[in-house]
């Protein structure tokens, strides 16, 4: 029988508690990452940096998250999640600051990749406390509610963002969102529990937060967590990478070139930017909390499909033709509320792939793709894009059909893992 931890449990942080520190600690990070890409033009003019080049400044940041992705995988499960966390959010903290010090492009880019090496590892450790914390059965919702983080970021954080870089200068945000993550890191020290339960028990299917209180240390002897290369042979975790450097590699070919596209191609009015991001941050934060219900009732798949084929006609209609006529705020909103059903079907069933002692390995390796996807694919957009006359974008069907090709296959590989976690499921299943 395990001995209690020495903390009373009217003292211990609920499982509701640490969900809504993570959601809090992911808005600063995924604001520090969004709200560059919508200021692009901005800093742009203020730098005399070529708009065809804004892809390279997103692509720093994903190419040194993936980097420190793959380092991270190596040692981040043999410390405490809230430590770990800590650590990250310091380090992001220190490069949004340099990067509202940047004098070039040269500098910015040398803030963005500070920035994305520890603001990987941040987004992995996250996303393994919630699967330490919260049991399988509740999983989806709980994920709709820290990925909420990225629609309340839209929602609040890009048009503050774009309006103080309006009103202030584009400097401004950079130190706003440095404050903001101060903010947060206290927060998170002062009330995360440590979360040494993957280094004090067996893997064990038994999973949440009261599995992790109820452990203590001595309770059972610990099991070494698999390695990297035990890790990645298994197919339904290749598979599960597969689907996300498909996503990620689709979205980052569009993604840091909507902002220049609409002001400069369809002549959308800059003082509008910020409504345009509100809209469409409202429109996700609502999407993902029905997609995190219906996820944990129908499964990833049922949801993810239906969610996929909008992206792909909002990807060809509204990105890949200029039209200046086009509603943009309609077909911005339809585009990040179908975002946000795939993503979270998507992350609940990643999320159900690894142990628990091997959860922050699986999670470092999943970010370490993913930006590292996000990198190429930003990178690739620079060399299908050139700037116009007019700052104009040109190149942008291309780079809308490649988008539309690579989420196209998502549906089929998310039906694929969650096959092979049925097939698991069953009595007397093997590993894989």
């Amino acid at each position: 029988m395990s001995r209690a931890l020495p903390i009373p449990m009217q003292r211990q942080t609920s499982e509701r508690a640490v969900i809504l520190l993570v959601a809090m600690v992911q808005f600063v990070n995924i604001l520090d990452f969004m709200m560059v890409m919508p200021m692009g033009p901005d800093f742009a003019a203020a730098l005399g940096i070529p708009l065809s080049r804004l892809g390279l400044i997103g692509g720093s940041y994903t190419l040194a998250a993936m980097i420190s992705g793959l380092v991270g995988s190596l040692f981040l499960d043999r410390f405490g999640r809230r430590n770990a966390l800590l650590v990250a959010m310091l380090g992001l903290v220190v490069a949004t600051v340099l990067g509202g010090l940047a004098r070039g492009f040269s500098t910015l880019l040398l803030a963005r990749v500070i920035a994305g090496a520890f603001g990987g590892p941040a987004t992995a450790v996250s996303m393994s406390i919630i699967a330490d914390t919260v049991p399988a059965e509740r999983r989806g919702k709980a994920m709709g509610v820290v990925m909420g983080a990225f629609s309340l970021a839209s929602v609040f954080g890009v048009p503050l963002g774009l309006e103080l870089a309006r009103r202030g200068g584009w400097r401004l945000p950079f130190f706003a969102v440095a404050s903001l993550g101060l903010v947060a890191t206290a927060v998170g020290a002062a009330l995360l529990p440590p979360l040494r339960g993957h280094l004090e028990r067996r893997a064990s299917p038994t999973d949440g937060l009261a599995a992790t209180y109820r452990d203590a240390p001595g309770a059972a002897a610990a099991q070494p967590s698999p390695g990297t290369l035990d890790l990645l042979r298994r197919p339904a975790v290749l598979l599960t990478y597969a689907m996300s450097v498909t996503a990620m590699l689709g979205g980052f070919v569009l993604i840091p070139n909507i902002s220049p596209y609409l002001l400069h191609n369809l002549g959308y009015p800059r003082e509008h930017l910020g409504l345009l991001y509100l809209c469409g941050g409202l429109s996700s934060f609502v999407g993902l909390q029905f997609a995190g219900r219906l996820v944990d009732r129908f499964g990833g798949l049922r949801i993810a499909a239906p969610a996929t084929v909008i992206i792909v006609w909002v990807v060809i209609e509204g990105f890949g033709r200029a039209r200046p006529w086009m509603p943009v705020i309609a077909v911005f909103v339809l585009w990040m509320t179908a975002m946000s059903f795939r993503n979270v079907a998507m992350q609940t069933v990643a999320s159900k792939v690894p142990s628990p002692t091997e959860r922050a390995r699986f999670m470092s390796l999943q970010s370490a793709v993913q930006h590292g996807a996000s990198a190429l694919g930003a990178m690739v957009s620079t060399l299908m894009l050139t700037e116009g006359a007019d700052h104009r974008m040109v190149g942008m069907p291309r780079v809308a059909a490649v988008t539309a090709t690579l989420f196209a296959a998502l549906p089929f590989l998310l039906g694929m893992v969650e096959r092979r976690q049925r097939a698991q499921a069953r009595p007397g299943a093997l590993a894989g």
